[in-house]
């Protein structure tokens, strides 16, 4: 919601103890979002069918007919009988101050979702991402996907204020990638105590985003990738960029791509979704993605990749 003045003038000195305000907004704009469904929308777009896993209320069903509609497989989902579905509220006013509330509601039953028995009953499973949720429910999904050999795509992001060492410790090591973006990275060394180097050794690749700087791609075997962002024409809304470029990214991994390519992916993906308002709102096509590759990249790079893209997009 958008408020045409300013918190400030509403707020006085001395009273703060005791505060109990009304803003009347002259702006609504709902939008579909959450980590997990953002980058299943991703995905989808990319012609790929990720399973969403996750835990919503009964007022999840049109947002699950959106999902399904854009290629996402919402079978792993479990639907509250009580609470609704997560939801973040946020009202700024004219100088971009903002007031906000996570109500986190389904989603602390995320925890009690058995992932074993939900990709037992779904298709064949390459990686897993562990993303943003209920601490106790990402726990649970690594232990279950290391359990049963499925590799681990690691991405704690929100939640990493609210782990303790030895839970930072068990969602990151051993996975196959590992996503932070720098501010996550620096708290992550804090989280688990360990350097760089020993937390490179215990991941296989670790990515870390930097906006319009682009991404670095690290290895242990001290491999360094660095690639550029894609320019964009606007910053329409940077919300879900980072998931859009998981989605690229995780596309490419799918597809068997080098890890440059599929950061370059990714980063196409992440312009488009800079230039949409709101995390599920860009369209891909084929000359679109193309397009965002040769200006980033070079039209060698445009072309290597049609042939890759041509049966999905």
């Amino acid at each position: 919601m958008t408020f045409p003045g300013r918190f400030t003038d509403s707020l006085l000195s001395g009273r703060l103890h005791q505060v109990s305000l009304s803003f009347l907004t002259d702006r609504l704009e709902v939008r579909r979002g959450g980590v997990a469904a953002n980058v299943c929308f991703g995905l989808g777009q990319l012609g790929l069918r990720p399973l969403l896993v996750g835990a919503a209320g009964a007022d999840f069903a049109e947002y699950r007919s959106w999902l399904e509609t854009h290629g996402v497989d919402t079978g792993g989902v479990r639907i509250s009988a009580s609470l609704h579905t997560a939801r973040f509220v946020c009202t700024t006013d004219r100088d971009e101050n903002q007031i906000a509330t996570f109500y986190a509601g389904a989603m602390a039953e995320a925890r009690q979702i058995d992932l074993c028995e939900v990709l037992a009953g779904a298709a064949e499973t390459d990686l897993v991402l562990v993303g943003a949720d209920d601490p106790a429910a990402m726990l649970r999904h690594t232990s279950a996907a290391h359990r049963i050999g499925v590799r681990v795509a690691a991405d704690p992001s929100q939640q990493l204020p609210r782990l303790d060492r030895a839970e930072a410790r068990a969602l990151v090591d051993a996975s196959h990638v590992l996503f932070t973006n720098e501010y996550e990275a620096a708290l992550l060394l804090e989280r688990t105590g360990w350097t760089e180097r020993q937390l490179l050794d215990r991941v296989g690749t670790w990515v870390v985003t930097r906006g319009a700087e682009g991404v670095v791609v690290r290895r242990a075997d001290g491999t360094r990738l660095t690639v550029r962002a894609v320019p964009v024409a606007r910053v329409e809304d940077p919300t879900g960029a980072g998931d859009a470029f998981r989605a690229g990214f995780l596309a490419g991994l799918a597809w068997r791509w080098h890890y440059r390519r599929a950061s370059q992916l990714g980063c196409a993906m992440a312009a488009a979704a800079v230039e949409s308002a709101g995390t599920q709102t860009y369209r891909l096509h084929m000359s679109d993605v193309l397009d965002r590759l040769d200006r980033g990249y070079g039209s060698a790079v445009a072309r290597a990749v049609e042939p890759l893209l041509t049966e999905t997009v």
